[in-house]
């Protein structure tokens, strides 16, 4: 695994499994009385936001807590980024202050990535969304809901979504989401089909390693999973589709047509969601609909993505459970430690 992660791409298949993984085990530390791991004792966390979020902000600052780190989150509201101040001095001012991991929300594509290469921070970077470019974190979420509903969590260390059939409906022009989920879901050997109006599908899709509908009826009973996008009206300045109810009519998933997936098929919506419009009340509520797990599940993974980037020079003493997770080596060639101590036991 790298020192930073900007891009799903980033990851090779090990490392996305070795993710997954590591979140299997740390899921279980929500099971506790106590919620917490010593393992980033005396590590900084700073949540460096410059868009506005709610889960994605609270996720990483509860999984840091939940792994004893010392957590800062910085605003761009109320901030000296308010007045003008680059990033490149925000950075800096960071770096003083000793983070050890900086997690970066951005209007811009590619702030993560000029931030990780710049040289003005030491600590890791973890992209947290930036512009319309990526989000990996949401990705490696939403995959291991998938795996958790799909294959079932007892399933064994390593198992996959080699062949399942994932199907991705909405804006994806405008989605972080999407970029991020069709390339870790094509490392992980998922077939993916993005679903979209025309005026939403991006220039250079025939690139990207999934296939492209038009239509959502056709698509929906070969599906294990459907991922319904929020139609981002925010990044929007030109009409992309005639009407509201044209777009829920033609894209929408309601009732009826989550009754022609098969059984096993599950919902997924990043959130938050434009209910009545990519997705009625009836299916956001329904047993079928993982939003709120993925919510949950968001912190397991990024417990796992900070414990592996910032963990690599604890000392190894136990693991959570008796059966060991596999020996991974990561960036430098360091093994990865156990998660627990004999004091958390």
């Amino acid at each position: 695994m790298k020192r930073h992660l900007i891009s799903a791409a980033d990851l090779t298949r090990d490392d996305a499994v070795l993710i997954l993984d590591t979140a299997e085990e740390m899921a279980r530390v929500a099971d506790r009385p106590i919620k917490k791991l010593p393992t980033l004792r005396g590590r900084t966390v700073v949540n460096l936001f410059f868009e506005d979020s709610t889960r994605t902000r609270i996720s990483f600052e509860a999984a840091a807590k939940r792994l004893s780190a010392d957590v800062i989150n910085f605003s761009a509201k109320g901030s000296s980024v308010s007045k003008g101040e680059s990033l490149k001095d925000t950075a800096l001012t960071l770096e003083a202050m000793g983070a050890d991991a900086v997690v970066i929300r951005h209007g811009a594509s590619g702030a993560p990535y000029r931030l990780a290469t710049s040289g003005w921070i030491d600590g890791a970077v973890v992209n947290a969304g930036d512009g319309t470019h990526e989000h990996p974190t949401q990705a490696l979420l939403d995959a291991f809901t998938m795996r958790r509903r799909l294959v079932g969590p007892d399933a064994g260390l390593g198992r996959d979504l080699d062949g399942r059939r994932i199907t991705v409906v909405g804006d994806v022009l405008h989605s972080r989401v999407a970029r991020s989920n069709v390339l870790l879901l094509h490392t992980l050997g998922a077939q993916v089909t993005l679903v979209a109006p025309p005026t939403l599908v991006p220039i250079g899709v025939e690139h990207w390693p999934c296939e492209v509908s038009y239509d959502l009826d056709e698509v929906l009973p070969k599906s294990d999973a459907v991922m319904m996008l929020r139609v981002q009206r925010e990044r929007m300045n030109a009409a992309f589709f005639p009407t509201e109810r044209e777009y829920s009519r033609r894209y929408g998933l309601n009732g009826d047509r989550m009754a022609r997936m098969p059984e096993h098929a599950i919902v997924m919506h990043p959130g938050p969601m434009n209910r009545g419009m990519e997705i009625t009340a009836e299916v956001a509520d329904s047993d079928r609909c993982t939003a709120v797990e993925q919510v949950a599940n968001g912190v397991s993974i990024r417990m796992a993505v900070l414990y592996l980037l910032l963990g690599g020079a604890e000392p190894a003493v136990t693991t959570i459970s008796s059966r060991p997770l596999p020996a991974t080596t990561l960036d430098g060639g360091a093994t990865r430690p156990p998660l627990d101590t004999e004091e958390n036991k």
